[in-house]
């Protein structure tokens, strides 16, 4: 009786095949180079290396001209972008905030943040964010209108927000989850971290909630070292939320008067000058990033047993990480044994976040996909650099 094969040793020769030969080669590294550092002496020099300092002011400036969204405060991190979003969306203490488990710990925390607790809802395999369908039978299934908000039928706790994660870059239904959000008069806050240059025909990331949220930590897209920024189609919430993050303090030429409990969350000059070099870079990044996702379908086409995460036609996302779907999900930990092996530091999908332990008491719908997918998805090594075989 024959014996099916071991796709094992097929798929990473077809992975690594796809890569430079040079190990190892991290999941995603930044791209620096003297730009980065002249941009970088420039700032020293200037003395400007905290939050005050033109820099930041034309990192933002740059943001708006490449997204098209016009309001823009850069920030410490991503996760404090996330957080002003959140708090500018109206989640107070004891609310609760729609989103997906397929995320970054990130997501969650800046609900916690707020003193509210995430609602877990499933994703779409077509898009891995918010599955519209999915959402809407939940909250069919779950919720009660009342004259000032949505609740839980069960425990009464406000339901204040719905949070959209970008994962890996990709864009979700967002014309369709803008609508549900708005039937259901629920605020809608992006949290694009990985989407900078994620684009569908209405618009870039960010483009349809209320508030978003960008990062540009060292594994990002482009990076600022920490750092991130919060968009919005809207100015003057972006104003509001670069008061809250420097203290709310008033303006004033030697005064120190503030007017609401804030937070020190404005991104260092130092940081945004790292940025304005990297912006340069960007368009190269994505062309890169193309080129890479390209080597990899053409080296994996003959391999059985797995494929290469594809967008929805109409979406153009920054492909920030190419996501690898296995078959068999037992295949997932050895392959992932075999790419260390071979020094390609590929990685699984985040954890579920209704399996961590500060999350599981939280209400959850079912999420079948979202369990799915993290059973057989494997991030490879996805770099702007990694195209010497593209």
């Amino acid at each position: 009786m024959a014996t099916r094969s071991d796709p094992l040793p097929a798929l990473v020769e077809a992975i690594a095949a796809a890569l430079p030969a040079r190990r190892p080669l991290p999941l995603h590294a930044p791209v620096l180079g003297a730009a980065e550092k002249a941009r970088l002496a420039a700032c020293i020099d200037s003395g400007y290396v905290s939050s005050i300092g033109p820099e930041v002011e034309a990192f933002e400036h740059a943001l708006r001209e490449f997204t098209g969204l016009p309001g823009v405060t850069a920030t410490v991190n991503g996760s404090a972008a996330l957080h002003l979003a959140l708090r500018l969306a109206g989640v107070r203490p004891g609310d609760e905030v729609l989103m997906p488990a397929l995320t970054f710990v990130g997501s969650a925390n800046a609900v916690a943040a707020c003193g509210a607790r995430p609602r877990f809802v499933d994703v779409s395999a077509e898009t891995l964010a918010v599955d519209p369908a999915a959402l809407e039978a939940h909250l069919q299934a779950t919720t009660r209108r009342a004259g000032d908000g949505l609740y839980d039928r069960r425990t009464g706790n406000r339901i204040a927000a719905l949070m959209v994660v970008h994962c890996l870059g990709h864009l979700g239904a967002m014309e369709a989850l803008a609508a549900l959000a708005r039937t259901w008069g629920l605020p809608l806050v992006e949290d694009a971290a990985e989407a900078l240059g994620s684009r569908r025909p209405q618009g870039h990331a960010g483009a349809w909630g209320l508030a978003s949220a960008l990062s540009f930590n060292g594994n990002k897209i482009i990076t600022t070292g920490g750092g991130g920024a919060l968009l919005s189609p809207d100015p003057d919430l972006a104003r509001r939320a670069r008061h809250l993050a420097t203290t709310a303090k008033q303006p004033h030429p030697w005064a120190f008067r503030h007017d609401a409990v804030a937070f020190n969350y404005r991104m260092p000059n130092l940081n945004a000058a790292l940025g304005l070099a990297q912006m340069r870079r960007l368009p190269l990044h994505l062309e890169a990033k193309a080129s890479l996702e390209a080597a990899y379908r053409l080296s994996l086409a003959r391999v059985p047993g797995a494929r290469l995460f594809a967008a929805p036609p109409g979406s153009r996302p920054n492909r920030w990480l190419q996501l690898l779907l296995l078959d068999d999900p037992d295949l997932r930990d050895p392959l992932l044994g075999a790419l260390h092996a071979r020094g390609l530091l590929a990685r699984p999908l985040w954890e579920p976040l209704h399996r961590a332990p500060m999350y599981a008491h939280c209400t959850r719908a079912p999420l079948p996909v979202t369990v799915d997918l993290h059973a057989r998805g494997i991030c490879l090594p996805s770099g702007a650099d990694l195209v010497e075989a593209a």
